[in-house]
């Protein structure tokens, strides 16, 4: 083999490792800068509520009341800002630190529940819907850090 052609599959290989270096680089800090896919599927996140909720709340609530109470909480996260529409590839661009407490929430599950007509027998089932429905947000990898307050 002549020097040139030595020296040429050198150049050549030393470019294709450079273009290749910038192109995955590149994608890399794409990738790190858009939010994390967690996906929130109704019925998934109905079937695991209702798995992990106490046998007693089990009893006195339906499989449609529960339904009801988290699509009410889904809305309220919208309406908190924390349900964007059109987060596919969208930068994390969340400016304000909003906090989500479990009592504020259940409150608002409950005059939902009396405004739609949900017989809630007792207020403890809320509660109870609340730390499951956020338990759900967490395994699908939904929650952001704790709160120290």
């Amino acid at each position: 083999m002549s020097a040139v052609l030595v020296f040429a599959i050198v150049i050549a290989t030393a470019l294709v490792f450079a273009i290749a270096a910038v192109i995955i680089g590149r994608e890399a800090r794409r990738l790190d800068s858009v939010a994390p896919r967690a996906v929130y599927e109704l019925e998934q996140a109905t079937k695991f509520v209702a798995d992990h909720l106490p046998t007693d709340t089990q009893a006195r609530l339906t499989f449609a009341e529960l339904r009801k109470l988290l699509v009410f909480h889904m809305r309220w996260l919208h309406d908190q800002g924390l349900q964007p529409s059109g987060v596919v590839d969208r930068r994390q661009d969340i400016v304000d630190e909003v906090v989500i407490d479990e009592q504020t929430l259940t409150a608002f599950l409950l005059d939902a529940a009396e405004q739609n007509n949900i017989e809630i027998l007792d207020d403890v089932d809320v509660v109870h819907v609340v730390k499951a429905h956020l338990e759900y947000f967490e395994a699908i990898g939904a929650v952001g850090p704790q709160s120290n307050d």
